[in-house]
């Protein structure tokens, strides 16, 4: 595998700045497993990839929206048919903000 590109001191450190409680045991599991995909970035950056697009998704993504279409509304009167509470022809809920004084 050549020279280690992390070491386990670098590993302590890290876990330090995310405060972690590694055990020895997962210092030196670590210690490999980052050095492991380390050794496996350098593999890759040996690809040429001078004509290769770059892009953000590995398949073509768009919006499903639907289109905005004006369509008709519903009647003030059939909006509030369901409501448990209206007053003058609004829908009436219980007050969550302020006091009985006024709002905050």
């Amino acid at each position: 595998m050549g020279t280690a590109k992390i070491s386990q001191d670098d590993v302590r450190y890290v876990a330090r700045l995310a405060r972690l409680n590694l055990s020895a045991g997962e210092i030196e599991r670590f210690t490999i497993q980052l050095d492991s995909i380390l050794a496996y970035i350098d593999k890759l950056n040996e690809l040429d990839t001078s004509n290769v697009e770059p892009i953000s998704h590995v398949i073509d993504v768009y919006n499903a929206f639907r289109d905005d279409v004006v369509g008709e509304s519903f009647s003030r009167e059939a909006a509030l048919e369901n409501a448990p509470d209206t007053e003058q022809g609004f829908f009436k809920v219980p007050r969550i903000i302020g006091d009985e004084e006024g709002p905050v």
